[in-house]
């Protein structure tokens, strides 16, 4: 079984990381469970000058702590004592300072005070963030606002149902006022995990004592009152080493008519076993609680590190072959969305399926094969001299006018193609979040090389429509003497030759070998689309990113600085 030393020791090691990853308690910390509440601790609290500083020293043996008039202490203090074997000399580190060791605590006493200031400025502000400082000695086992500030910092931390509360309450005022007792009452109502701490015995008036607090008249709690005769100022005056206020403290005890028969229960060194020992029953009891907290966050932060990504290697070589990599996955995800592998793949097929035959339906065709329009464009065509047989011009004139028309659906296909692409190409840049740098230089790889796409894309479409205009199926012109005798007029006949009717069959002629050539083009743009466009993506959009990256060589260790900061 582990023993008391090893398991305080775990838990200082704990609330250490804790205190790095910036975890002190308070739901404002971050997103994740909180391990520092689940943590055994103490807390030392009291009212201004009622010997909160004192008990601490005395229980570590060391004059270490900042003193002066008014509100001295405006940061949390994390303060951990370890126990070192042999005769070494005693000494400090704090945790903002890893590696130096401060053997003289006149330095320490004013590294608190220098990092209080750090934090908090010389304006006399508080903060919740702890200064962390570990003490390794051979030893036996002002705001307006700044009190109630105090009061919701010290609040929050004594709430946690984990904290032992070390409430201090000098001897010389009445126990009913006390500051300590006052605010432990209201966190720990029954009195569970508060030990009560008399301060200044030795300053009572002559006639009085403190007998009615120290044996739980006055004032009961679960566990015993511990009464404390710290340094007098003379003696801190004078830098009265521990060792001789310890003797002077148990002599004090010992000698006392009052207190003599609770003298193997007072003193700084009593109170120092007694919390040991309940921190490490306390500590026991919440080990199941404590494995389970840390498995769990372990659980939070893989997942956390699944979101954002793995660490990136700082080698020049490795951070290359990670922006290559990223680019590979890039492309797979756009791939995989292209061909239907994740959700959305079917979006350009629904412009050549959907939008693409609606557009074409849309054409308007009627308006310009009207009678009207016939007439008005055969005759323009004719000139001076009127057709004899067929209006060859007329109908090569209304022919590519009406396929003018194409050119519009077979745009807006490219266009809306280009969308559905850009639409996957967003859905991919989500695995390069992490990297806004790199985000930005793929997407604008990516934009360029799709703008080149869309381009070819559009030249070669509407060249497929420049292609019907400039040639025309001669074998459909062909059949239509032979239906026009079948009729029952004569190629040759001059009947009805320039009256509606004549125009009519002109006009439904047009519109016969326009919808041939609409049956034409529906197959054939979403081949030119597909090919100019969705292979060219498949294809050639890594190699883009290759080049594009290859450009901006030097900038490659700049790729990651926007998620590093």
């Amino acid at each position: 079984m582990a023993t008391m030393e090893s398991l305080i020791g775990l838990v200082n090691r704990i609330q250490r990381a804790c205190t790095v990853l910036g975890d002190y308690g308070g739901a404002d910390n971050n997103a994740f469970s909180s391990l520092w509440e689940a943590l055994p601790s103490v807390a030392v609290v009291g009212g201004q000058s009622s010997g909160k500083s004192s008990v601490l020293e005395s229980i570590v043996g060391r004059d270490f702590l900042p003193r002066g008039s008014g509100i001295v202490t405006r940061r949390p203090l994390v303060l951990q004592l370890h126990q070192v074997e042999g005769d070494a000399q005693d000494y400090a580190e704090f945790l903002h300072m890893p590696g130096r060791k401060l053997t003289d605590f006149a330095l320490v006493r004013k590294e608190i005070q220098d990092e209080t200031d750090r934090l908090t400025g010389k304006t006399k502000q508080i903060s919740p963030v702890p200064i962390h400082l570990s003490i390794y000695s051979p030893k036996e086992g002002q705001q307006e606002s700044i009190v109630q500030d105090i009061e919701n910092m010290v609040r929050s931390y004594i709430e946690k149902p984990n904290c032992i509360i070390l409430a201090i309450s000098p001897a010389n005022q009445d126990i009913a006022t006390s500051d300590a007792i006052k605010i432990a009452r209201e966190v720990d109502p029954s009195g569970e995990r508060t030990f009560g701490v008399l301060t200044k015995l030795d300053l009572m008036d002559k006639g009085t004592n403190a007998l009615d607090v120290l044996e739980g008249r006055s004032y009961r709690l679960q566990h015993p009152w511990v009464g404390i005769v710290n340094r007098s100022q003379a003696d801190i005056n004078r830098n009265v080493d521990m060792i001789f206020s310890r003797r002077k403290e148990r002599e004090y005890f010992a000698t006392s008519p009052e207190y003599g028969h609770l003298a193997h229960k007072m003193g700084s060194e009593y109170l120092a076993k007694l919390l040991s020992q309940y921190l490490e029953s306390v500590i026991r009891a919440q080990i199941p609680s404590i494995i389970s907290l840390i498995n769990k966050t372990i659980e939070e932060l893989e997942a956390e590190m699944d979101r954002i990504g793995r660490p990136i290697s700082m080698d020049a070589g490795a951070q290359l072959y990670t922006i290559l990599d990223l680019c590979r996955a890039f492309e797979r995800i756009f791939k995989e969305h292209l061909d239907g592998g994740r959700a959305g793949g079917d979006r350009i097929y629904n412009v050549f399926d959907n939008q693409l035959p609606a557009a074409l339906r849309k054409l308007p065709f009627d308006r310009h094969l009207s009678l009207q329009n016939v007439k008005k464009v055969v005759s323009e065509a004719d000139g001076y001299q009127p057709h004899l047989i067929a209006p060859e011009q007329g109908y090569r004139r209304l022919i590519e006018g009406a396929l003018s028309y194409f050119r519009g659906p077979a745009e807006a296909s490219v266009d809306a193609v280009e969308w559905s692409v850009k639409a996957y190409e967003s859905f991919a840049k989500q695995e390069l979040k992490r990297f806004p740098t790199l985000q930005a230089e793929l997407a604008a790889a990516t934009n360029e090389a799709l703008e080149r796409f869309r381009e070819e894309s559009k030249k070669a479409t509407l060249r497929l429509v420049d292609m019907e205009s400039s040639y025309l199926t001669v074998e459909f012109f062909r059949k239509l003497p032979q239906e026009v005798e079948r009729a029952g007029n004569p190629p040759n006949s001059d009947v009805d030759r320039y009256g509606e009717g004549h125009f009519r069959r002109i006009g439904s002629n047009v519109l016969s070998y326009i919808g041939m050539v609409s049956d034409t083009l529906r197959n054939t743009i979403p081949k030119a689309v597909v090919y100019c466009q969705v292979r060219e993506a498949k294809l050639a959009l890594l190699n883009r990113f290759y080049v594009q990256m290859g450009k901006k060589e030097v900038r490659f260790l700049t790729l990651f600085h926007s998620r590093l900061q």
